[in-house]
Protein backbone atom coordinates (compact mmCIF):
# COMPACT_ATOMS: atom_id res chain seq x y z
CA UNK A 1 0.00 0.00 0.00
CA UNK A 2 0.99 3.41 -0.99
CA UNK A 3 1.16 6.21 1.33
CA UNK A 4 -0.74 9.49 0.24
CA UNK A 5 -0.70 12.56 2.47
CA UNK A 6 -2.86 15.48 1.64
CA UNK A 7 -1.65 18.63 2.57
CA UNK A 8 -3.82 22.20 2.88
CA UNK A 9 -2.41 25.53 2.77
CA UNK A 10 -3.26 27.55 5.71
CA UNK A 11 -1.06 30.69 6.87
CA UNK A 12 0.17 30.67 10.44
CA UNK A 13 0.14 33.11 13.36
CA UNK A 14 0.02 36.48 12.28
CA UNK A 15 -1.58 36.58 16.02
CA UNK A 16 -0.91 33.48 17.93
CA UNK A 17 -3.16 31.63 20.19
CA UNK A 18 -2.44 30.32 23.65
CA UNK A 19 -0.13 27.68 23.72
CA UNK A 20 -1.13 24.30 24.08
CA UNK A 21 2.13 23.63 26.69
CA UNK A 22 2.06 26.63 28.27
CA UNK A 23 3.13 25.15 31.36
CA UNK A 24 6.01 23.40 29.51
CA UNK A 25 9.15 25.10 27.92
CA UNK A 26 9.63 24.39 24.24
CA UNK A 27 12.36 21.29 23.93
CA UNK A 28 16.41 23.08 24.43
CA UNK A 29 18.69 22.72 21.56
CA UNK A 30 22.10 21.35 22.16
CA UNK A 31 24.87 23.45 24.53
CA UNK A 32 28.02 24.42 22.88
CA UNK A 33 27.96 22.96 20.28
CA UNK A 34 31.16 23.34 17.32
CA UNK A 35 30.09 25.40 14.28
CA UNK A 36 29.60 23.19 11.38
CA UNK A 37 29.62 23.11 7.87
CA UNK A 38 26.79 23.97 6.39
CA UNK A 39 25.17 24.49 3.17
CA UNK A 40 23.84 28.21 3.64
CA UNK A 41 26.50 29.02 6.46
CA UNK A 42 29.82 30.91 5.61
CA UNK A 43 31.84 29.84 8.11
CA UNK A 44 33.52 26.04 7.57
CA UNK A 45 34.40 23.61 10.36
CA UNK A 46 36.19 20.41 9.77
CA UNK A 47 37.98 18.24 12.66
CA UNK A 48 41.04 16.79 12.09
CA UNK A 49 42.48 12.96 13.53
CA UNK A 50 46.15 13.25 14.15
CA UNK A 51 47.73 10.20 14.86
CA UNK A 52 51.57 8.47 14.87
CA UNK A 53 51.89 5.76 13.13
CA UNK A 54 51.13 2.96 15.77
CA UNK A 55 47.75 4.47 16.07
CA UNK A 56 48.37 7.01 18.90
CA UNK A 57 46.45 10.22 19.07
CA UNK A 58 49.10 13.21 18.72
CA UNK A 59 48.08 15.79 22.01
CA UNK A 60 48.67 19.31 22.26
CA UNK A 61 48.87 20.57 18.85
CA UNK A 62 48.10 24.56 18.21
CA UNK A 63 46.78 26.47 15.76
CA UNK A 64 49.65 27.44 14.38
CA UNK A 65 51.07 23.73 13.69
CA UNK A 66 48.22 23.71 10.95
CA UNK A 67 47.77 24.46 7.45
CA UNK A 68 44.16 24.56 5.61
CA UNK A 69 43.96 24.96 1.83
CA UNK A 70 40.30 25.47 0.33
CA UNK A 71 40.95 24.38 -4.00
CA UNK A 72 44.58 24.57 -3.51
CA UNK A 73 44.49 28.58 -1.74
CA UNK A 74 45.79 28.69 2.16
CA UNK A 75 42.81 29.91 4.27
CA UNK A 76 43.43 31.64 7.93
CA UNK A 77 42.22 29.58 10.48
CA UNK A 78 39.62 31.58 12.75
CA UNK A 79 38.63 29.19 15.30
CA UNK A 80 40.59 26.20 16.87
CA UNK A 81 39.65 23.72 19.22
CA UNK A 82 41.57 20.63 20.46
CA UNK A 83 38.09 17.66 21.58
CA UNK A 84 38.93 14.43 24.09
CA UNK A 85 35.76 12.28 24.73
CA UNK A 86 36.23 11.50 27.97
CA UNK A 87 34.69 8.11 29.54
CA UNK A 88 31.45 8.46 31.76
CA UNK A 89 30.75 11.89 29.56
CA UNK A 90 27.84 13.10 31.34
CA UNK A 91 24.00 12.52 29.98
CA UNK A 92 22.36 15.06 27.63
CA UNK A 93 18.89 14.06 29.05
CA UNK A 94 15.55 16.02 27.85
CA UNK A 95 13.46 17.40 31.15
CA UNK A 96 10.52 15.21 32.48
CA UNK A 97 7.72 15.47 30.80
CA UNK A 98 4.24 15.64 32.21
CA UNK A 99 1.58 13.00 31.14
CA UNK A 100 1.07 12.32 27.44
CA UNK A 101 3.85 14.82 26.15
CA UNK A 102 6.56 13.60 24.47
CA UNK A 103 9.79 15.11 22.82
CA UNK A 104 12.57 14.09 19.56
CA UNK A 105 15.33 15.60 21.41
CA UNK A 106 17.54 12.74 22.05
CA UNK A 107 19.40 11.26 25.00
CA UNK A 108 23.05 11.14 24.55
CA UNK A 109 26.45 12.08 26.20
CA UNK A 110 27.27 15.39 26.53
CA UNK A 111 30.56 14.49 25.05
CA UNK A 112 32.87 15.54 22.49
CA UNK A 113 32.60 12.09 20.41
CA UNK A 114 29.75 9.85 20.36
CA UNK A 115 30.17 6.07 18.55
CA UNK A 116 27.87 4.34 16.98
CA UNK A 117 27.35 1.14 15.50
CA UNK A 118 25.45 0.07 12.42
CA UNK A 119 24.86 -3.24 11.53
CA UNK A 120 24.11 -3.45 7.29
CA UNK A 121 22.35 -6.66 6.72
CA UNK A 122 21.26 -5.33 3.16
CA UNK A 123 25.25 -5.28 2.27
CA UNK A 124 26.62 -8.32 3.75
CA UNK A 125 26.37 -12.30 3.14
CA UNK A 126 24.17 -14.36 5.87
CA UNK A 127 27.49 -15.99 6.69
CA UNK A 128 29.19 -12.87 7.54
CA UNK A 129 26.41 -11.00 9.08
CA UNK A 130 27.03 -14.23 12.03
CA UNK A 131 30.69 -13.63 11.99
CA UNK A 132 29.82 -9.62 12.96
CA UNK A 133 27.42 -10.81 15.10
CA UNK A 134 29.95 -12.84 17.39
CA UNK A 135 32.81 -10.15 17.24
CA UNK A 136 30.01 -7.81 18.10
CA UNK A 137 29.18 -9.53 21.18
CA UNK A 138 32.64 -10.09 22.23
CA UNK A 139 33.64 -6.75 22.09
CA UNK A 140 30.32 -5.73 24.09
CA UNK A 141 31.38 -8.18 27.22
CA UNK A 142 34.75 -7.04 27.13
CA UNK A 143 34.25 -3.33 26.43
CA UNK A 144 36.07 -0.38 28.98
CA UNK A 145 33.44 0.22 31.48
CA UNK A 146 31.44 3.77 30.90
CA UNK A 147 32.14 3.29 27.24
CA UNK A 148 28.69 4.28 25.88
CA UNK A 149 27.21 3.50 22.34
CA UNK A 150 24.52 3.56 20.01
CA UNK A 151 23.38 0.20 17.76
CA UNK A 152 21.49 0.42 14.57
CA UNK A 153 20.95 -2.05 12.27
CA UNK A 154 20.51 -2.02 8.39
CA UNK A 155 18.24 -4.86 6.28
CA UNK A 156 15.79 -3.05 3.61
CA UNK A 157 14.82 -0.07 5.84
CA UNK A 158 16.88 1.16 8.90
CA UNK A 159 15.92 0.36 12.54
CA UNK A 160 17.50 2.07 15.82
CA UNK A 161 18.23 -1.55 17.93
CA UNK A 162 19.73 0.70 21.32
CA UNK A 163 20.17 4.17 21.99
CA UNK A 164 23.25 5.44 23.84
CA UNK A 165 23.88 3.47 26.60
CA UNK A 166 27.33 1.83 28.85
CA UNK A 167 24.93 -0.89 30.07
CA UNK A 168 26.12 -3.90 28.82
CA UNK A 169 22.97 -6.32 29.32
CA UNK A 170 20.94 -3.90 27.39
CA UNK A 171 23.27 -3.45 24.30
CA UNK A 172 23.72 -7.88 24.10
CA UNK A 173 19.47 -7.51 24.16
CA UNK A 174 19.86 -5.19 21.48
CA UNK A 175 21.89 -7.33 19.64
CA UNK A 176 19.81 -10.22 20.03
CA UNK A 177 16.91 -9.03 18.38
CA UNK A 178 15.09 -10.43 16.16
CA UNK A 179 16.02 -6.96 14.14
CA UNK A 180 19.81 -7.99 14.69
CA UNK A 181 19.52 -11.55 13.53
CA UNK A 182 21.70 -12.45 10.28
CA UNK A 183 19.62 -13.20 7.27
CA UNK A 184 19.23 -11.97 3.63
CA UNK A 185 16.98 -9.56 1.69
CA UNK A 186 15.50 -9.06 -0.97
CA UNK A 187 17.57 -6.91 -2.46
CA UNK A 188 21.03 -8.23 -1.56
CA UNK A 189 23.51 -10.04 -3.41
CA UNK A 190 26.54 -11.33 -2.34
CA UNK A 191 30.24 -11.52 -3.86
CA UNK A 192 29.51 -15.47 -4.36
CA UNK A 193 26.41 -14.60 -6.13
CA UNK A 194 28.96 -13.17 -9.00
CA UNK A 195 30.93 -15.62 -8.86
CA UNK A 196 28.29 -18.40 -9.29
CA UNK A 197 26.41 -16.79 -11.65
CA UNK A 198 30.37 -16.50 -14.04
CA UNK A 199 30.48 -20.50 -13.29
CA UNK A 200 26.78 -21.16 -14.51
CA UNK A 201 27.60 -19.14 -17.54
CA UNK A 202 30.66 -20.98 -18.34
CA UNK A 203 29.11 -24.37 -17.71
CA UNK A 204 25.82 -23.40 -20.00
CA UNK A 205 29.25 -22.07 -22.55
CA UNK A 206 31.11 -25.46 -22.30
CA UNK A 207 27.76 -27.11 -22.80
CA UNK A 208 27.02 -25.35 -25.85
CA UNK A 209 30.54 -25.65 -27.44
CA UNK A 210 31.60 -23.31 -30.49
CA UNK A 211 28.21 -24.46 -32.16
CA UNK A 212 26.92 -20.83 -33.96
CA UNK A 213 23.20 -19.93 -34.11
CA UNK A 214 20.20 -20.42 -31.64
CA UNK A 215 22.54 -21.75 -28.70
CA UNK A 216 24.94 -19.06 -28.81
CA UNK A 217 22.43 -16.62 -29.09
CA UNK A 218 20.67 -18.02 -25.96
CA UNK A 219 23.97 -18.09 -24.10
CA UNK A 220 24.52 -14.54 -24.34
CA UNK A 221 20.74 -13.55 -23.98
CA UNK A 222 21.49 -15.46 -20.28
CA UNK A 223 24.17 -13.00 -19.79
CA UNK A 224 22.36 -10.18 -20.90
CA UNK A 225 19.22 -11.31 -18.24
CA UNK A 226 22.06 -12.13 -15.56
CA UNK A 227 24.10 -8.25 -16.08
CA UNK A 228 20.60 -6.46 -15.89
CA UNK A 229 19.30 -8.27 -12.50
CA UNK A 230 22.57 -7.83 -11.01
CA UNK A 231 22.78 -4.05 -11.78
CA UNK A 232 18.68 -3.68 -10.60
CA UNK A 233 20.09 -5.42 -7.90
CA UNK A 234 23.13 -3.13 -7.12
CA UNK A 235 21.18 -0.09 -7.59
CA UNK A 236 18.66 -1.03 -5.10
CA UNK A 237 20.95 -1.75 -2.60
CA UNK A 238 22.59 1.54 -3.60
CA UNK A 239 19.42 3.52 -2.67
CA UNK A 240 18.37 2.13 0.06
CA UNK A 241 22.17 2.29 1.59
CA UNK A 242 22.32 5.88 0.75
CA UNK A 243 18.43 6.66 2.32
CA UNK A 244 19.36 4.91 5.76
CA UNK A 245 23.10 7.15 5.62
CA UNK A 246 20.65 10.03 5.63
CA UNK A 247 18.48 8.66 8.02
CA UNK A 248 20.99 8.31 10.52
CA UNK A 249 22.60 11.54 9.81
CA UNK A 250 19.39 13.31 10.75
CA UNK A 251 18.78 10.66 13.82
CA UNK A 252 22.02 11.92 15.15
CA UNK A 253 21.52 15.96 14.38
CA UNK A 254 20.98 17.17 17.51
CA UNK A 255 23.39 15.02 19.22
CA UNK A 256 26.77 17.54 19.84
CA UNK A 257 29.98 16.76 18.40
CA UNK A 258 31.59 14.06 16.45
CA UNK A 259 29.55 10.99 16.05
CA UNK A 260 32.20 7.87 14.59
CA UNK A 261 29.84 5.61 12.73
CA UNK A 262 31.37 2.11 12.85
CA UNK A 263 29.82 0.06 9.96
CA UNK A 264 29.79 -3.27 9.42
CA UNK A 265 29.46 -4.77 6.13
CA UNK A 266 30.62 -6.76 3.16
CA UNK A 267 30.63 -4.73 1.06
CA UNK A 268 30.24 -0.83 0.59
CA UNK A 269 28.19 0.02 -3.00
CA UNK A 270 28.32 3.66 -2.51
CA UNK A 271 30.62 6.73 -2.35
CA UNK A 272 30.01 10.03 -1.07
CA UNK A 273 32.50 12.91 -2.49
CA UNK A 274 33.41 13.25 -5.63
CA UNK A 275 37.03 11.76 -6.37
CA UNK A 276 39.21 14.25 -7.71
CA UNK A 277 37.72 15.78 -10.83
CA UNK A 278 34.94 13.39 -11.05
CA UNK A 279 33.09 10.73 -9.01
CA UNK A 280 33.74 6.88 -8.61
CA UNK A 281 30.34 5.73 -10.14
CA UNK A 282 29.05 2.35 -9.26
CA UNK A 283 29.90 -0.47 -10.96
CA UNK A 284 26.57 -0.86 -12.51
CA UNK A 285 27.29 3.13 -13.57
CA UNK A 286 23.42 4.32 -11.92
CA UNK A 287 24.72 6.54 -9.02
CA UNK A 288 22.19 8.84 -8.37
CA UNK A 289 23.95 12.40 -7.96
CA UNK A 290 21.14 14.19 -5.80
CA UNK A 291 21.00 11.50 -3.57
CA UNK A 292 24.73 11.42 -3.25
CA UNK A 293 24.83 15.06 -3.09
CA UNK A 294 22.03 15.05 -0.73
CA UNK A 295 23.71 12.13 1.67
CA UNK A 296 27.02 14.23 1.60
CA UNK A 297 25.63 17.34 3.02
CA UNK A 298 23.53 15.37 5.71
CA UNK A 299 26.98 13.64 6.87
CA UNK A 300 28.64 16.77 6.48
CA UNK A 301 26.00 18.54 8.97
CA UNK A 302 25.43 16.11 11.67
CA UNK A 303 29.22 15.65 11.80
CA UNK A 304 29.38 11.88 10.74
CA UNK A 305 32.48 10.24 9.75
CA UNK A 306 32.66 7.13 8.58
CA UNK A 307 34.65 3.70 9.91
CA UNK A 308 33.62 0.75 7.55
CA UNK A 309 34.53 -2.30 8.63
CA UNK A 310 34.65 -5.44 6.43
CA UNK A 311 32.41 -8.33 7.51
CA UNK A 312 34.73 -10.61 5.62
CA UNK A 313 37.69 -11.17 8.03
CA UNK A 314 40.76 -12.19 6.57
CA UNK A 315 40.35 -12.49 2.80
CA UNK A 316 41.73 -15.55 1.69
CA UNK A 317 43.78 -15.97 -1.88
CA UNK A 318 42.52 -19.51 -3.32
CA UNK A 319 45.47 -19.53 -5.83
CA UNK A 320 47.75 -20.29 -3.38
CA UNK A 321 45.73 -23.53 -3.11
CA UNK A 322 47.51 -26.83 -4.26
CA UNK A 323 44.36 -27.53 -6.35
CA UNK A 324 44.69 -24.27 -8.45
CA UNK A 325 48.53 -24.30 -8.51
CA UNK A 326 48.27 -20.13 -8.41
CA UNK A 327 47.59 -20.74 -12.24
CA UNK A 328 43.77 -19.25 -13.62
CA UNK A 329 42.22 -21.71 -16.37
CA UNK A 330 39.10 -21.02 -17.79
CA UNK A 331 35.88 -18.98 -16.64
CA UNK A 332 35.22 -21.78 -14.10
CA UNK A 333 34.89 -20.26 -10.40
CA UNK A 334 36.41 -23.34 -9.18
CA UNK A 335 39.37 -23.42 -11.55
CA UNK A 336 39.97 -19.70 -11.54
CA UNK A 337 39.23 -18.33 -8.01
CA UNK A 338 41.39 -15.36 -9.03
CA UNK A 339 38.14 -13.83 -10.30
CA UNK A 340 37.69 -13.13 -6.51
CA UNK A 341 40.51 -10.43 -6.07
CA UNK A 342 39.08 -7.68 -8.28
CA UNK A 343 36.01 -7.61 -6.97
CA UNK A 344 37.87 -7.60 -3.09
CA UNK A 345 40.00 -4.85 -4.04
CA UNK A 346 37.16 -2.89 -5.41
CA UNK A 347 35.81 -3.29 -1.90
CA UNK A 348 38.69 -2.43 -0.15
CA UNK A 349 39.06 0.27 -2.28
CA UNK A 350 35.78 2.06 -1.62
CA UNK A 351 36.07 1.20 1.93
CA UNK A 352 39.38 3.58 1.87
CA UNK A 353 37.64 6.26 0.10
CA UNK A 354 34.96 6.53 2.79
CA UNK A 355 37.18 6.67 5.57
CA UNK A 356 38.87 9.63 3.53
CA UNK A 357 36.28 11.37 2.57
CA UNK A 358 34.48 11.41 6.01
CA UNK A 359 37.58 11.81 8.27
CA UNK A 360 37.38 8.17 9.67
CA UNK A 361 39.42 4.76 8.80
CA UNK A 362 38.73 1.54 7.34
CA UNK A 363 39.27 -1.66 8.78
CA UNK A 364 39.48 -4.78 7.11
CA UNK A 365 41.69 -7.97 6.72
CA UNK A 366 41.32 -9.37 10.20
CA UNK A 367 39.69 -11.91 11.96
CA UNK A 368 39.18 -9.73 15.12
CA UNK A 369 36.39 -7.17 14.40
CA UNK A 370 36.41 -6.68 18.29
CA UNK A 371 39.87 -5.47 17.92
CA UNK A 372 38.97 -3.27 15.15
CA UNK A 373 35.62 -1.58 16.85
CA UNK A 374 38.16 -0.21 19.95
CA UNK A 375 40.68 0.83 17.52
CA UNK A 376 37.49 3.37 15.85
CA UNK A 377 36.66 4.64 19.08
CA UNK A 378 40.28 5.26 20.10
CA UNK A 379 40.47 6.70 16.85
CA UNK A 380 37.21 8.67 16.50
CA UNK A 381 38.10 10.03 20.55
CA UNK A 382 40.80 12.65 20.13
CA UNK A 383 40.37 15.36 17.32
CA UNK A 384 41.16 19.21 16.39
CA UNK A 385 38.40 21.55 14.98
CA UNK A 386 39.66 23.77 12.18
CA UNK A 387 37.15 26.85 11.50
CA UNK A 388 37.32 29.61 9.13
CA UNK A 389 35.66 31.71 6.47
CA UNK A 390 35.58 30.97 2.66
CA UNK A 391 37.12 32.98 0.34
CA UNK A 392 33.95 33.05 -1.77
CA UNK A 393 31.07 34.89 0.07
CA UNK A 394 28.64 33.93 -2.57
CA UNK A 395 27.30 30.19 -2.31
CA UNK A 396 27.94 28.52 -5.63
CA UNK A 397 26.59 25.14 -5.25
CA UNK A 398 30.29 23.38 -6.00
CA UNK A 399 32.66 20.80 -4.34
CA UNK A 400 35.39 22.55 -2.44
CA UNK A 401 38.11 20.22 -1.75
CA UNK A 402 39.44 20.98 1.41
CA UNK A 403 43.61 19.99 2.27
CA UNK A 404 45.08 19.82 5.76
CA UNK A 405 48.53 19.65 6.33
CA UNK A 406 50.96 20.33 9.63
CA UNK A 407 53.25 23.21 9.35
CA UNK A 408 56.61 20.75 10.83
CA UNK A 409 55.67 17.62 12.37
CA UNK A 410 54.65 14.34 10.41
CA UNK A 411 51.92 12.55 11.38
CA UNK A 412 48.61 10.86 10.30
CA UNK A 413 45.57 13.45 9.34
CA UNK A 414 41.91 12.42 8.55
CA UNK A 415 39.56 14.79 8.18
CA UNK A 416 36.39 15.37 5.09
CA UNK A 417 38.06 16.22 2.50
CA UNK A 418 35.58 18.61 1.16
CA UNK A 419 31.67 19.95 0.99
CA UNK A 420 29.21 21.62 -1.44
CA UNK A 421 29.06 25.11 -1.29
CA UNK A 422 24.85 24.70 -1.50
CA UNK A 423 22.63 27.40 -1.34
CA UNK A 424 19.19 26.41 0.71
CA UNK A 425 16.96 29.34 -1.63
CA UNK A 426 18.32 27.85 -4.70
CA UNK A 427 17.29 24.12 -4.01
CA UNK A 428 13.93 25.99 -3.10
CA UNK A 429 13.77 27.95 -6.64
CA UNK A 430 15.05 24.05 -8.13
CA UNK A 431 12.35 22.31 -6.48
CA UNK A 432 9.55 24.69 -7.60
CA UNK A 433 11.06 24.74 -10.83
CA UNK A 434 10.61 20.96 -11.49
CA UNK A 435 8.36 19.51 -9.18
CA UNK A 436 9.55 16.79 -6.82
CA UNK A 437 8.09 13.55 -4.37
CA UNK A 438 6.77 15.18 -1.03
CA UNK A 439 9.67 14.54 0.95
CA UNK A 440 7.91 13.69 4.39
CA UNK A 441 6.38 10.66 4.06
CA UNK A 442 9.44 8.47 3.39
CA UNK A 443 10.64 9.80 6.90
CA UNK A 444 7.36 8.43 8.43
CA UNK A 445 7.89 5.17 7.75
CA UNK A 446 7.55 2.97 10.49
CA UNK A 447 10.11 1.42 12.58
CA UNK A 448 12.26 4.41 11.43
CA UNK A 449 14.71 6.49 14.01
CA UNK A 450 13.42 9.60 14.91
CA UNK A 451 14.81 12.74 12.93
CA UNK A 452 16.47 15.73 15.10
CA UNK A 453 17.29 18.01 12.81
CA UNK A 454 13.75 19.76 13.83
CA UNK A 455 13.53 19.77 17.25
CA UNK A 456 9.63 19.76 19.36
CA UNK A 457 7.41 18.67 21.90
CA UNK A 458 3.81 16.78 21.38
CA UNK A 459 0.78 16.14 23.19
CA UNK A 460 -1.70 13.52 21.85
CA UNK A 461 -4.67 13.00 24.15
CA UNK A 462 -7.88 11.95 22.79
CA UNK A 463 -9.88 15.80 22.31
CA UNK A 464 -12.48 16.51 25.09
CA UNK A 465 -15.14 16.89 24.27
CA UNK A 466 -15.39 14.19 21.91
CA UNK A 467 -17.62 14.98 18.21
CA UNK A 468 -20.97 13.79 17.80
CA UNK A 469 -21.33 10.38 16.55
CA UNK A 470 -22.79 11.51 12.66
CA UNK A 471 -19.68 13.83 12.84
CA UNK A 472 -17.35 14.33 9.41
CA UNK A 473 -14.05 11.79 9.81
CA UNK A 474 -11.19 13.51 9.75
CA UNK A 475 -8.21 11.65 8.16
CA UNK A 476 -7.12 10.71 4.63
CA UNK A 477 -8.65 7.20 5.04
CA UNK A 478 -12.00 7.08 4.19
CA UNK A 479 -12.46 3.51 4.68
CA UNK A 480 -12.22 3.92 8.26
CA UNK A 481 -15.11 2.81 10.07
CA UNK A 482 -16.03 1.15 13.68
CA UNK A 483 -16.23 3.23 16.74
CA UNK A 484 -13.66 5.75 16.74
CA UNK A 485 -11.70 8.42 18.74
CA UNK A 486 -10.90 11.51 18.22
CA UNK A 487 -7.11 12.68 18.98
CA UNK A 488 -5.81 16.28 19.14
CA UNK A 489 -1.99 16.66 18.26
CA UNK A 490 -0.15 19.71 19.69
CA UNK A 491 3.02 20.39 19.00
CA UNK A 492 5.61 23.13 20.24
CA UNK A 493 8.25 23.48 17.50
CA UNK A 494 11.79 24.67 18.79
CA UNK A 495 12.08 27.91 16.42
CA UNK A 496 16.25 28.21 16.56
CA UNK A 497 15.59 24.59 14.36
CA UNK A 498 13.30 26.16 11.71
CA UNK A 499 14.07 28.62 8.95
CA UNK A 500 12.36 32.15 9.30
CA UNK A 501 14.04 34.53 7.17
CA UNK A 502 13.60 37.93 7.39
CA UNK A 503 11.92 40.11 4.90
CA UNK A 504 12.12 44.01 3.99
CA UNK A 505 8.86 44.76 5.56
CA UNK A 506 10.52 43.09 9.20
CA UNK A 507 8.56 40.14 9.04
CA UNK A 508 9.84 36.43 9.09
CA UNK A 509 8.63 34.47 6.97
CA UNK A 510 8.91 29.97 7.14
CA UNK A 511 7.07 27.10 5.36
CA UNK A 512 6.65 23.88 7.05
CA UNK A 513 4.90 20.73 6.31
CA UNK A 514 3.11 18.76 9.14
CA UNK A 515 1.99 15.12 9.66
CA UNK A 516 0.72 12.32 11.23
CA UNK A 517 0.39 8.83 10.19
CA UNK A 518 -1.06 5.92 12.89
CA UNK A 519 0.15 2.69 12.15
CA UNK A 520 -1.36 -0.76 13.92
CA UNK A 521 0.91 -4.00 15.83
CA UNK A 522 1.44 -4.83 12.34
CA UNK A 523 2.89 -1.78 10.85
CA UNK A 524 -0.09 -1.28 8.69
CA UNK A 525 -0.98 2.59 8.38
CA UNK A 526 -4.52 2.87 9.42
CA UNK A 527 -5.15 6.99 9.35
CA UNK A 528 -3.70 9.64 8.06
CA UNK A 529 -3.40 13.85 7.64
CA UNK A 530 -1.14 16.71 7.04
CA UNK A 531 -0.84 20.38 6.28
CA UNK A 532 1.02 23.11 4.73
CA UNK A 533 2.30 26.30 7.17
CA UNK A 534 3.03 29.31 5.26
CA UNK A 535 4.46 31.76 8.17
CA UNK A 536 4.35 35.12 7.98
CA UNK A 537 5.76 36.50 11.52
CA UNK A 538 5.20 40.62 12.72
CA UNK A 539 7.92 41.59 14.83
CA UNK A 540 5.47 40.95 18.03
CA UNK A 541 4.43 37.44 16.99
CA UNK A 542 8.33 36.45 16.07
CA UNK A 543 9.44 37.74 19.36
CA UNK A 544 6.49 35.53 21.27
CA UNK A 545 7.91 32.48 19.26
CA UNK A 546 11.13 32.77 20.60
CA UNK A 547 10.03 32.88 23.79
CA UNK A 548 7.38 30.24 23.71
CA UNK A 549 8.08 27.51 20.48
CA UNK A 550 6.20 27.30 17.29
CA UNK A 551 2.38 26.13 18.10
CA UNK A 552 0.79 23.52 15.52
CA UNK A 553 -2.65 21.98 15.85
CA UNK A 554 -3.64 18.75 14.40
CA UNK A 555 -6.31 16.76 15.01
CA UNK A 556 -7.18 12.64 13.89
CA UNK A 557 -9.54 10.24 14.60
CA UNK A 558 -8.36 6.52 15.29
CA UNK A 559 -9.78 3.26 16.57
CA UNK A 560 -9.71 2.27 20.06
CA UNK A 561 -6.38 -0.12 19.48
CA UNK A 562 -3.05 -0.06 20.61
CA UNK A 563 -0.96 2.00 17.99
CA UNK A 564 2.12 4.43 16.95
CA UNK A 565 1.62 7.36 15.75
CA UNK A 566 4.18 8.82 13.40
CA UNK A 567 4.49 12.77 13.94
CA UNK A 568 6.48 14.44 11.28
CA UNK A 569 8.11 18.46 10.45
CA UNK A 570 9.57 19.33 7.16
CA UNK A 571 11.31 22.60 7.03
CA UNK A 572 10.59 23.19 3.37
CA UNK A 573 12.81 25.98 3.28
CA UNK A 574 16.18 24.77 4.87
CA UNK A 575 14.75 21.04 4.18
CA UNK A 576 15.55 19.99 7.70
CA UNK A 577 13.33 17.06 9.23
CA UNK A 578 12.26 16.29 12.82
CA UNK A 579 10.04 12.94 13.73
CA UNK A 580 8.84 11.07 16.05
CA UNK A 581 7.10 8.09 16.92
CA UNK A 582 4.25 8.21 19.47
CA UNK A 583 2.54 5.43 21.63
CA UNK A 584 -1.37 5.46 21.65
CA UNK A 585 -2.96 3.04 24.19
CA UNK A 586 -6.22 1.71 24.14
CA UNK A 587 -6.44 2.34 27.53
CA UNK A 588 -5.54 5.97 27.26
Amino acid sequence: MRLRLFFLFSPLFICLPALPLAAQSPPSAPSSQTPLIQTNAQAVAVDVVVTKGSGEPVLGLAKHDFQILEDGKPQAIDLFEEHTAPINAPFLIPNQLPPHVFTNLPAAPQSDAVNVLLLDSLNTPEADQAFVHKQIADFLRNMQSGTRIAIFALNTKLRLLQGFTADQSLLQVALNSKAAQPGTTPASRTRDDDLRDKEELSIIGEMVGNSEGSNQEAVKSDARSMDLHVATQAGQRSSLTLAALQQLARAMAAIPGRKNLIWFAGSFPVSIFPNGASRQTLANGKEIGDAVRQTANLLTQAKVALYPVSAQGIIVDHTTNADSAGQPNGDNFETNPNQELPAHSANTGAMEQLARDTGGKAFYTSNNLSQSIAGAIQNGSHYYTLVYTPPDAQMDGKFHRLEIKLTESKANLSYRRGYYADQANAATAQAKAIPASDPLPPLLAHGLPASTQILYQARVAPLTPQPAADAAHIGGNTNLAGTLIRYKVDLVILPATVSLALAPDLTHNGKIEVALVAYDAAGKPINWTGQTFGMVLNPDSYAQIKRAGIPVHLQLDLPQADLTLATGIYDLNAHRAGTLEIPVSAQQ
